[in-house]
């Protein structure tokens, strides 16, 4: 088991839109949260860019995942309100041994929103 001091990894889908639009650059909401979340970064959590997650239907998705953790899928992120409840998932997901973070203690949007979860390999 992990003592929750190794480096986990936040994965973004770039690709995502949700419900908007691609920005005045043409920058989609996916890589918009990307980017802040990377500019801002998260201590002790790698944030990766990806692709596609393949849950374009429910708004720009993340995974959390880590040696020897579940891995958790979460969707319908739409822009930087977002950020916050993203950024304390991760830092509590980050804090958790195995990836297990008790359903009360996580953030109400990922209470609400988790499409997947994962066992460790």
């Amino acid at each position: 088991m992990l003592d929750g001091s190794e480096t986990v990894e936040l994965l973004v889908c770039i690709k995502c839109r949700g419900d908007a639009l691609p920005d005045d650059e043409g920058e989609r909401p996916g890589a918009v949260l990307h980017r802040r979340l990377a500019e801002e970064g998260v201590e002790g959590v790698r944030i990766t860019p990806v692709e596609c997650l393949s849950n374009c239907t429910r708004g720009c998705t993340v995974a959390l995942r880590g040696p020897g953790r579940w891995t958790y899928v979460y969707g319908a992120f739409e822009g930087e309100g977002d950020l916050s409840p993203l950024r304390e998932g991760a830092l509590r997901y980050r804090d958790a041994a195995d990836g297990l973070v008790p359903w009360r203690e996580r953030p109400e949007h990922f209470r609400k929103n988790c499409i997947a979860r994962i066992p460790p390999l």
